[in-house]
């Protein structure tokens, strides 16, 4: 079998799974989301001003939601395979258009904060390992478990009254100053100061995570067998530590991020509430309470989406720190 065969058969193979996972999500959320308590026609009728039979009848006919659930699952089955994530309850508009004018937002915030706890979570962790038992590898440490142990909301609440009231350096609500009307580079400054509690919010728990995976997993590699050898050949200890502990050292690191992303972006559900960030995870609270479920199935689907497109760059990081999976090499 040539090389290039055996890819194209790894990628059908990978395609076919990945179909197979998102029509096994679509169904389990249709049917999750079915069993939640609540009526959706009741909802609409109560925005309409009026909840009799009548209305009720001709809002569940409009809808489809006098349809028994096997027929309502294969319809929407049928939408979804053809693109379709189908239409508001609340807003009156198609959910795919929603969810696009929402998911840039969501992404800003959801990739500043990623990016921010690898940064500082994976430095903090390498430096800490150099010394494992001096006073940084102490303070983080403590300061890690101290920080997961807070829940997110608490934390973005505890921001929002010290920025808010005690020192008003920083906007605490929206992703813009609408009033001031900025445009270019004031516009771009504007947007990332309103960025900035949001993201520390929601990156400050996988900081501390990510700190002590990484001080663990650099102690490991500095007390491997290609360290010392590295080091019995008279390398400089910038090029150990660089270019082969920490090399070695970032494979657990990544395979965390790319298992935490769905968290992450559950996590963006109460950040973006918190601050009244315009994104994915506020139209998720207002779909919520609105029972609009056209809605939730549409960001659900588009969450799990993100998270397969997001597994699929691990493997290829992987493949680049790690030689011997590029190619084929047992450990």
């Amino acid at each position: 079998m040539t090389r290039a065969s055996a890819f194209l058969g790894r990628a059908a193979r990978q395609a076919l799974n990945i179909v197979g996972l998102l029509a096994t999500v679509v169904v389990l959320n249709f049917l999750l989301i079915q069993t939640a308590p609540g009526d959706p026609a009741q909802v609409i009728a109560g925005e309409m001003g009026g909840a009799s039979p009548e209305v009720l009848a001709q809002i569940r006919a409009q809808y489809g939601l006098d349809r028994s659930l096997p027929e309502q699952l294969l319809t929407y089955l049928g939408k979804v395979a053809q693109g379709d994530l189908g239409y508001s309850f609340y807003f009156n508009q198609p959910v795919t258009g929603l969810i696009l004018n929402r998911l840039p937002a969501t992404l800003l915030l959801v990739v500043s904060a990623l990016f921010v706890a690898v940064v500082v979570g994976g430095g903090l962790g390498a430096l800490a390992a150099r010394k494992p038992n001096g006073a940084l590898s102490r303070a983080v440490s403590v300061g890690s478990t101290a920080a997961h142990a807070a829940p997110v909301f608490w934390t973005g609440l505890m921001l929002l009254v010290l920025f808010s009231s005690l020192w008003p350096v920083l906007p605490v609500a929206g992703m813009d100053d609408p009033a001031a009307r900025h445009t270019g580079l004031a516009y771009v400054l504007d947007v990332l100061s309103h960025l900035v509690l949001p993201t520390v919010t929601l990156a400050i728990v996988y900081i501390a995570q990510y700190s002590r995976l990484m001080r663990a997993s650099m102690i490991d590699a500095l007390h491997a067998d290609y360290v010392r050898t590295a080091r019995a050949k008279g390398l400089p200890e910038r090029v150990v530590m660089g270019k082969h502990a920490l090399r070695n050292a970032l494979i657990p690191l990544v395979t965390m991020v790319g298992m935490q992303f769905g968290q992450m972006f559950a996590g963006a559900v109460l950040v973006e509430t918190v601050f009244s960030w315009p994104g994915l995870g506020r139209l998720v609270f207002d779909s919520i309470l609105r029972r609009d479920y056209p809605t939730l199935l549409g960001i659900l689907f588009f969450s799990a989406l993100l998270v397969v497109l997001v597994n699929l760059l691990t493997d290829v990081i992987y493949r680049l720190i790690d030689p011997r999976i590029r190619t084929g090499r047992a450990a």
